[in-house]
């Protein structure tokens, strides 16, 4: 059973995606601070899986398997209902698809490798990305109904932003890397 613990959890990013949607369905304050509590939920269980597959030695290949796709689907999902609600628009839905385009062509590009038995790790400017997007969507989920003196969105936007920018590098790194292999 303790091996497949971190797969539980894992799992559990990928049953939330339904409810996340459909707080944005809720009207008024609540259905904000609904979706941020899944998301910060689903943020922490993506922490603790990693750290107990490798504390308790039970790194799986289907927890290698599900883990990014789970991170790539609930990310993909907030961006595209934030869109869709409003919550991101004007200027600001550019870093949005662009987080997105990347998480495509790298998820494409890891495959491929794979398949090659070439490995493409996680960079830290991955995990720095990977930090400002989920902060970025933190504070885009509470959106208005944060109290007056946060500016919840606008700092939401500028760590939008930031995670565009850096998602362009990263990108690039991957694909420099990858297309090493791909003669």
């Amino acid at each position: 059973m303790k091996n497949q613990i971190p797969n539980l959890l894992t799992l559990s990013r990928i049953i939330v995606i339904p409810a996340l949607v459909a707080s944005f369905y809720i009207n008024g304050p609540i259905g904000n601070w609904i979706g941020f509590v899944l998301f910060a939920f689903a943020g922490v269980t993506d922490f603790f899986d990693g750290y107990l597959a490798r504390s308790m030695n039970v790194v799986s290949p289907l927890g290698r398997f599900l883990d990014p796709i789970a991170d790539k689907l609930l990310v993909a999902a907030a961006l595209m209902m934030m869109v869709a609600f409003e919550r991101i628009s004007g200027l600001a839905v550019l870093p949005a698809v662009i987080i997105m385009c990347r998480e495509i062509m790298v998820s494409g590009l890891r495959e491929h490798l794979a398949e090659l038995k070439v490995p493409l790790p996680v960079t830290v400017l991955a995990k720095w990305k990977t930090t400002a997007q989920i902060l970025a969507i933190g504070f885009l989920l509470v959106g208005d109904a944060s109290p007056d003196m946060i500016p919840s969105i606008l700092i939401g936007d500028i760590l939008l932003w930031i995670a565009g920018l850096v998602t362009v590098q990263t990108g690039y790194i991957y694909l420099r890397t990858g297309l090493k292999h791909l003669d």
